[in-house]
């Protein structure tokens, strides 16, 4: 069986929390695009794991894998495998492979993000941690590859060849050029080179081959559906193809293998960094959703936007992904609010719309249509079962899959796994 699993909003729906959750049933869970922008925190018990390269399959003997269809900062990976060792998690290359094709972010492409970021005159909310240049360069082939990398020889006449280039672009931007050959950062990539050579892997024949084998595959998306760099709110949008689509190209598995497509979708939406929110809160109830939601990134720390929850969002995420069924986050963080809120359409020039416009400045421009139900009152953190809710969060689950159209397989009352079960 292969399962993909995408954000249906503007990302960190909880997708680390069910991949963890589902991944006990799957033998590898793969990343298939984005790099260590992202971010996902799984709990168990009174671990909590702050990831941001690593699928979160690792705790339930998963292999993990990561695709040639992302950007890895091989730095960042040793810190992760680093710190789950501290925690008597040990990843070695049994437990982890990394696609050879996979492209690698090296430290010019992150200076270069920070210039070009801090030289715009309307921000994008880059993270600043070289994803966007990474791409290009993979793009205009000009990158290079984990299997560079574990290669010294053919690192450092990589490195060479691609030197001329970088030092012109940063010093255009009026940055130091001397990063791209900076002793000590090559010397540290190569040692990480030699560190990670034994974790290479070919992934599309790992997995076109457990498939084969009848062994169940789940790809796990990074961001969110409005991220995508195609379908997303441009400009404001990440550097790769986050729909579930994409998991099929950047794996290297034919769509025909496709069984089913998991939606992650918080109870309400969020949003880091810059861009339209049609739904936002600037009020006390949206600082009641953050501060109980506990909305800050995983990976920058940023406070993340707030607001009501947007179904024509929803329908296009929809549409774009091919959803069978949604896993709901974070009901819990509703509860003692009254009424609770739904956007159903936009207002924009005088029209009623039940769909987003393509255009990002006048989704920007468009104003929420709100139908309003009732709140409850009770903390739904030890629920247990669908049935134990309280009727009003029962009618809120209901109403939304009625208007999705796709059944809600799963409800996420709190961080901790025993806190997910099934509708």
């Amino acid at each position: 069986m292969f399962t993909i699993i995408t954000g249906a909003q503007f990302g960190d729906e909880g997708k680390g929390k069910i991949v963890d959750l589902m991944s006990e049933g799957y033998d590898l869970v793969v990343r298939f695009q984005g790099g260590d922008n992202a971010g996902h925190t799984v709990k168990v018990g009174e671990d909590v794991y702050k990831l941001h390269l690593i699928p979160s399959g690792f705790l339930l003997d998963s292999r993990v894998l990561i695709g040639p269809g992302t950007v890895m900062n091989p730095e960042v990976l040793a810190t992760e495998v680093d710190m789950l060792a501290e925690g008597g998690i040990k990843l070695d290359a049994k437990r982890v492979g990394v696609d050879a094709k996979t492209s690698i972010i090296m430290p010019y492409h992150i200076e270069l993000d920070g210039l070009k970021e801090s030289l715009r005159t309307e921000k994008i909310g880059t993270t600043k941690r070289g994803i966007g240049f990474a791409y290009i360069d993979k793009v205009a082939r000009d990158e290079i590859r984990m299997a560079d990398l574990v290669d010294k020889e053919k690192f450092l006449k990589r490195l060479e060849e691609l030197a001329p280039s970088k030092e012109a672009a940063i010093k255009e931007l009026g940055g130091d050029p001397s990063i791209v050959m900076d002793e000590a950062l090559i010397d540290k990539y190569v040692k990480l080179g030699e560190r990670f050579a034994s974790y290479i892997t070919d992934v599309s024949y790992e997995v076109n081959k457990a498939l084969d084998e009848g062994k169940n595959v789940l790809a796990e998306g990074a961001q969110g559906t409005h991220l995508d760099v195609i379908h997303g709110t441009q400009k404001f949008v990440t550097s790769s193809c986050t729909i579930a689509g994409s998991a099929c190209a950047n794996i290297g598995v034919g769509p025909t293998r496709v069984d089913s497509v998991l939606a992650i979708v918080k109870a309400y939406i969020t949003r880091v960094g810059e861009g339209p929110l049609p739904t936002e809160l600037l009020d006390d109830v949206g600082q009641q959703i953050q501060q109980v939601g506990h909305e800050f990134g995983t990976t920058t720390g940023r406070s993340r936007r707030c607001g009501w929850f947007d179904l024509p969002l929803l329908k296009k995420a929809i549409y774009l992904n091919g959803y069978t069924s949604i896993a709901l986050t974070k009901l819990d963080v509703l509860s003692n609010l009254d009424p609770v809120r739904v956007c159903v359409a936009y207002e924009l020039d005088g029209k009623t719309l039940d769909y987003p416009p393509e255009d990002t400045s006048e989704l920007a421009r468009c104003k929420p249509v709100y139908e309003d139900l009732p709140g409850w009152d009770n903390d739904l953190t030890g629920v247990k079962e669908f049935d134990d809710l309280p009727q009003a969060a029962k009618d809120y689950v209901l109403y939304l899959e009625d208007k999705m159209g796709v059944s809600i397989e799963y409800i996420s009352v709190g961080p901790a796994r025993a806190q997910t079960f099934k509708k």
